[in-house]
């Protein structure tokens, strides 16, 4: 792999980069997990938290016009707060949760794949299907951007195409009625809390719009297109969401969807389109999956080269005839590999969306506060979007302590890690120079 290149990246590219990562686990895994919090209103979800995410962007936007960047939020941290704990922290939360990602991405798929067997929902091939998709994604990282914004543009239009296909088969099957409250049969009876919970699993379907701004350097007038990218990409993203959640609701009620909810699309497909539907859908799933692991492979492994090559986060060259960014490549398909044997889709999501929504408050913060006279920005659109954040965060922390407390405590745990690490990291760092300099005042 070649070392960063500057307008390697089109318009077209990233927005193919934002909607490969969006338009995959979002609608594929998440759709069923949405419902089961939010019941029979799930598609207007997706709505709030578009919009919610539309106002998340704009810090990043504002950074990308000022400082573009191939690590992008590392980037943005590191003028927020300085080379220290609390930026190197906050960029392996956002590494962490995009690696994450790529677990309920690649669990995705080996679901997915299975209902083409019949095979168990439990099966111990699922996260083997899901390794097996993560080392492809290695290869292909390593052949270079050209080869990978074209494969991830040109997938994403098919995937976009046949969701579109698959959704307006599913509605003209349910004959374009609209009736959400009819879906409900023995569905659960949401509160608000479980509304404001489903927006942190919604946010995550769309936080793909940061895989955009972590190759900021390598777009085409970066200052202009990246804001330009991750707004376009959202709007596409929602409404092949909405188009989909209609097309899912005629076919399938509420507690249907629940029942399926790690291949809700898939069994949707069979009113519409009987045993074709089935294959149709889950070919599409597949090439979902496999645009949004390589983009976000893509993306991650800048982000942690950048941080290496900053000296911010503990590495070591294992052999000087391999780049930083290629060695990059191997640590985060790594990790992804281990989540994806570990953990259930529900509990990844959930993973991902305590630790994104955590680093998204430090972003904005950091943008409002530290960078106020540095940056010109609307204080009171920042100040709305931490305010949103922390609200839904204190939701679905809230519920999955009375749920699933043990996901809140391996959240909890991992930021109490990173925090640590990153601390004796830069304690043993900063007394490494002072004794180098000791050393030279006394030669």
């Amino acid at each position: 792999m070649k070392e960063y290149k500057e307008d390697s990246i089109s318009l077209i590219g990233a927005i193919g980069l934002g909607t490969g990562v969006m338009i995959s686990a979002g609608i594929f895994a998440l759709i069923g997990q949405i419902t089961e919090l939010s019941g029979s209103l799930f598609p207007f979800v997706f709505i709030i938290g578009s919009i919610v995410t539309a106002i998340s962007s704009y810090s990043y936007i504002k950074f990308s016009q000022h400082y573009p960047s191939a690590g992008g939020i590392g980037k943005y941290l590191v003028k927020s707060y300085g080379k220290g704990v609390i930026a190197s922290s906050a960029a392996l939360m956002m590494i962490l949760s995009m690696v994450i990602n790529q677990s309920l991405v690649a669990r995705t798929f080996g679901t997915y794949t299975m209902q083409l067997f019949n095979g168990p929902t439990n099966s111990w091939i699922i996260p083997i299907l899901g390794v097996s998709l993560l080392v492809f994604s290695l290869i292909v990282n390593l052949s270079g951007n050209f080869f990978i914004q074209t494969f991830t543009s040109i997938m994403s239009f098919v995937k976009i195409l046949g969701l579109l296909i698959f959704s307006f088969g599913g509605l003209y099957v349910s004959k374009f009625i609209f009736d959400l409250s009819g879906t409900s049969n023995a569905a659960p009876d949401p509160s608000i809390m479980h509304y404001i919970a489903a927006l942190a699993l919604s946010i995550l379907a769309f936080k793909g719009f940061t895989t955009i701004t972590n190759n900021g350097s390598e777009i085409k007038k970066p200052k202009v297109n990246v804001g330009r990218a991750i707004m376009i990409s959202i709007v596409i993203s929602l409404i092949v969401y909405l188009v989909i959640s209609f097309a899912v609701s005629g076919n399938l009620s509420v507690s249907e969807i629940i029942a399926h909810k790690d291949y809700a699309l898939a069994e949707a497909a069979k009113p519409a389109f009987g045993n074709l539907g089935l294959w149709f859908t889950v070919i599409l799933a597949i090439i979902a999956t496999i645009t949004a692991i390589i983009a976000s492979v893509f993306a991650v492994s800048r982000l942690i080269a950048m941080l290496a090559d900053m000296q911010m986060i503990p590495h070591k060259n294992i052999n000087d005839k391999i780049r930083t960014q290629q060695q990059t490549l191997f640590y985060t398909v790594g990790l992804a590999i281990i989540l994806t044997i570990l953990f259930d889709l529900t509990r990844i999501a959930s993973l991902g969306a305590i630790l994104y929504l955590t680093m998204d408050i430090v972003i904005h913060f950091g943008l409002v506060s530290k960078l106020k006279n540095e940056i010109d920005s609307k204080k009171t659109i920042i100040w709305t979007a931490i305010v949103l954040d922390i609200i839904i965060l204190g939701a679905f922390i809230y519920l999955k302590i009375t749920t699933d407390w043990l996901v809140v405590l391996v959240s909890i745990l991992i930021i109490i890690g990173l925090l640590t690490m990153q601390k004796i990291f830069f304690y043993q760092q900063n007394k490494s120079k002072n004794d180098n300099n000791h050393k030279r005042n006394h030669e």
